[in-house]
């Protein structure tokens, strides 16, 4: 099993309204090999909120196949109206 961690900064007081996205999932769960997805939040930093998406997976095959999917792809389209100052960093 793998776990994959993404971090996300996000524009101070947005983290709650960016966390309660991956409530309704865009179809990582179907995707064969994924186990869960949690979402954990900090807030009351003093630049940006953060989130840290981790996802575990059977192994790094089913990683990979979910990143090169249209439907990741689609799930991470830029939104229209999406709270600015968000960036990502995978470990």
């Amino acid at each position: 099993m793998i776990v994959v961690v993404n971090t996300i900064k996000v524009k101070k007081g947005h983290g709650e309204e960016v966390a309660q996205r991956f409530q309704n999932s865009k179809g990582v769960e179907l995707t064969p090999g994924f186990i869960r997805m949690e979402v954990l939040f900090t807030e009351d930093l003093e630049e940006h909120d953060e989130l840290k998406v981790c996802t575990h997976w059977a192994d790094k095959p089913s990683f990979e196949s979910w990143v090169n999917s249209d439907s990741f792809r689609q799930a991470h389209a830029k939104r229209e109206g999406s709270p600015g100052g968000q960036s990502q960093s995978q470990s």
